[in-house]
């Protein structure tokens, strides 16, 4: 059964997720009985297991908790369909997706820390705006890391955008610089700049990702228009730990959650939403420019409760 706008890639990443997650679920809170306090505190017990964070476990079972002596759920039953509904509350945001720029081209700065699929995840953007018939500009501002800036220009290559870059080790707030004007002078409609995920301590970076924000705002005055943050899913409470920091230097305006596909561990998405307040743009759902899905916070939770059989409540 397909719910909302789960998808096929959308319910193949989350396979090894939804396992560990509803997988567990039901070992501990079989359909078709009554709730009672020992199967609550077992629920709880599981879920503290299921990479979703203890701050945010905690206000779920708080929620069911209370539900239940109000009676509003009773059963097991009852209780994965209040579960399911909670947890499409936290995840649901009503802002209306990406910001354009009113006019001249709409810059989105991407951050994240090394290792986290940052490149991929601005290849895979720049292929999705450029295939619904944007002009795109990748700008190569993570000059610390050589294979960051071959990385970024062996996917515009492959992608059919433009680069702008210099030499490795070159001041990436000179790079951001040129990009805006090459983006002006060029008339694209997005300008992509990829930045330093590591310097030499954390106060440089964040220094850095200030300057880059600063000597582009020069060029193009409202930019940055998004603020894209990188983060790994299979990192938990680390990815919570990266957006605080990021946040303190930068407005993040969206989160691209990244590595889906291949980890048991998407349950964190729930705790990072929780925790960092900031909407969930995208899911990277394999390795491919293609593999992107627009995040949905029904068909996420949807994808993480589907049943195989017509057991479902």
């Amino acid at each position: 059964m397909v719910f909302g706008k789960l998808t096929n890639a959308l319910r193949k990443g989350l396979k090894k997720t939804k396992e560990k997650v509803l997988g567990g679920l039901k070992a501990v809170l079989p359909f078709g009985r009554d709730l009672d306090d020992d199967l609550i505190e077992e629920m709880e017990e599981y879920l503290y297991t299921a990479d979703i964070g203890p701050i945010t476990v905690g206000k779920v079972m708080d929620a069911v908790r209370t539900a239940y002596k109000a009676k509003d759920i009773k059963t097991t039953d009852d209780c994965y369909v209040f579960l399911k509904k909670y947890l499409k509350d936290l995840l649901d945001d009503e802002s209306a997706g990406m910001q354009r720029a009113a006019s001249g081209p709409t810059v989105i700065l991407v951050a994240g820390v090394n290792g986290s699929g940052k490149t991929t995840s601005i290849a895979k953007l720049a292929h999705r705006l450029t295939r619904d018939g944007s002009k795109v500009l990748l700008a190569a501002a993570d000059t610390f890391r050589a294979a960051a800036v071959e990385q970024l220009v062996t996917w515009s290559e492959r992608i059919g955008c433009q680069i702008v870059r210099q030499a490795t080790g070159s001041d990436p707030a000179a790079v951001a610089y040129d990009a805006a004007d090459a983006a002006i002078a060029r008339n694209v409609d997005y300008l992509v700049v990829d930045t330093a995920g590591r310097l030499h301590t954390q106060k440089n970076l964040m220094q850095e990702l200030d300057k880059i924000k600063r000597v582009i705002t020069k060029k193009i005055p409202d930019a940055p228009h998004e603020t894209i943050l990188v983060l790994d899913a299979n990192t938990g409470q680390n990815a919570i730990n990266q957006a605080l920091e990021f946040g303190k230097v930068l407005e993040i305006t969206g989160l691209f959650l990244t590595k889906l596909d291949g980890t048991a561990k998407g349950g964190a998405i729930i705790g990072i939403r929780d925790q960092v307040r900031v909407p969930i743009r995208y899911i990277g759902v394999g390795e491919t420019p293609q593999d992107i899905e627009d995040f949905d916070a029904d068909a996420f939770v949807e994808g993480l409760f589907e049943l195989e059989d017509a057991t479902a409540p």
